[in-house]
């Protein structure tokens, strides 16, 4: 009798294959032959997603082993307060330092909370293994990893992945310890990078004239992240610079987080018209109204998603309108707060390209969700 898969080809199996979890390719695996050579070929492998919460709860099985040589992009995602889960997490990073060669890149996600005074150095020492390894790594993400990352992590991929074309260091920590002196050595080591995620207090200005250098090759995203105290000490970046950089690269698209701990007079300097921001997330514990009002005369040309978090006010309706009208470009807007029904038409009469919104004009359930158009 024909085995249950001979009636497909091994291409057809592996794009479906590709789909399924973990777990699932590993029972197809058993089923027959054919399914067995499908479901280990490099194609289903070559982009994968590994969940250490549901998947990987005990020892490596041997099946993933056998394959971590086909993986080239991998998203990673782990529950740090969970032993089991963490402790797979790192056996699987550490196993791939041994193997990772092929690894063109790496996003890592931790699910939950992390534990109180957890400084991840177990986490950290893993990644740093993958780092010093994966000599053809290209795109590193660690913005879902909440440990402080500093400049050792920062120089060992400078030292070791000469290919990055995207790295983002941009995560949730409270403390922010990667230096500019670090990032400059990433820029001349790494001469194909360009996309960055930082801390604001990880930029400089040195490091804006390195980025706008004549034989640079063309740079496409800076994400900024300014959520902790080190970032509202950051010194102001001159908006010459910006002039400057957005000559050299004229498609550079600039993502800006605000977030509570920056003072207003901090979010002043932060805030330059010669920045091409395409992102702007507003979480601030004072002023918004202003940072819209801002951003609605010097940002008109380049802002395409926009998120605010604050008290619903009459000012800041009349600021989202003013945004609206002039803000075309717009794509999404999430506001989670209440917004008056002059707000909402605003932005569905002045924003042709906006495709999904958050703007409720009632209090309802969270979470909120937002709303898509055609």
């Amino acid at each position: 009798m024909a085995e249950p898969g001979e009636g497909l080809p091994e291409e057809v199996l592996a794009l479906i294959f590709r789909h399924l979890s973990l777990r699932d390719r590993a029972a197809a695996a058993r089923v027959c032959r054919a399914w067995a050579a499908a479901a280990t070929c490099s194609a289903v492998w070559h982009d994968t997603k590994i969940s250490c919460e549901c998947e990987l709860e005990g020892m490596l099985p041997p099946y993933l082993s056998a394959c971590l040589d086909h993986v080239h992009n991998l998203r990673l995602e782990f529950e740090p307060s969970r032993k089991p889960s963490r402790r797979a997490a790192i056996e699987l990073l550490m196993v791939l330092a041994g193997r990772a060669p092929g690894l063109r890149g790496l996003r890592l996600e931790c699910r939950g909370e992390k534990p109180l005074f957890d400084a991840g150095r177990d986490v950290l020492e893993a990644v740093h293994a993958v780092c010093g390894a994966a000599s053809q790594l290209r795109h590193l993400d660690l913005r879902r990893l909440p440990f402080t990352l500093d400049n050792a992590l920062v120089l060992q991929a400078a030292r070791s992945c000469p290919e990055l074309h995207s790295l983002f260091l941009d995560n949730s920590t409270l403390v922010g310890s990667v230096g500019p002196g670090s990032v400059l050595e990433l820029l001349e080591a790494c001469p194909r990078l360009r996309a960055l995620g930082l801390h604001l207090a990880s930029l400089s200005h040195a490091i804006l004239e390195a980025l706008a250098a004549p034989d640079r090759a063309p740079f496409a995203l800076l994400a900024l992240r300014c959520a902790c105290p080190e970032d509202a000490r950051a010194s102001p970046l001159p908006n010459e610079a910006w002039v400057s950089l957005r000559r050299r690269h004229p498609g550079l698209a600039v993502e800006l987080e605000l977030e509570p701990a920056l003072p207003a007079e901090s979010v002043t300097r932060v805030l330059q018209p010669a920045v091409p921001v395409a992102a702007l997330r507003l979480n601030l514990s004072g002023d918004t109204v202003g940072p819209l009002r801002f951003a609605a005369h010097h940002y008109a040309a380049t802002l395409c998603a926009l998120e605010v978090r604050a008290a619903a006010s009459a000012e800041l309706n009349a600021a989202l309108e003013e945004l609206a009208a002039r803000c075309a470009a717009l794509r999404e807007v999430h506001c989670f707060c209440v917004v008056s029904h002059s707000v909402l038409d605003a932005f569905r009469a002045h924003c042709p390209r906006l495709r999904t919104y958050t703007l409720k004009l009632k209090r309802e359930p969270h979470p909120w969700r937002p709303t898509l158009l055609a």
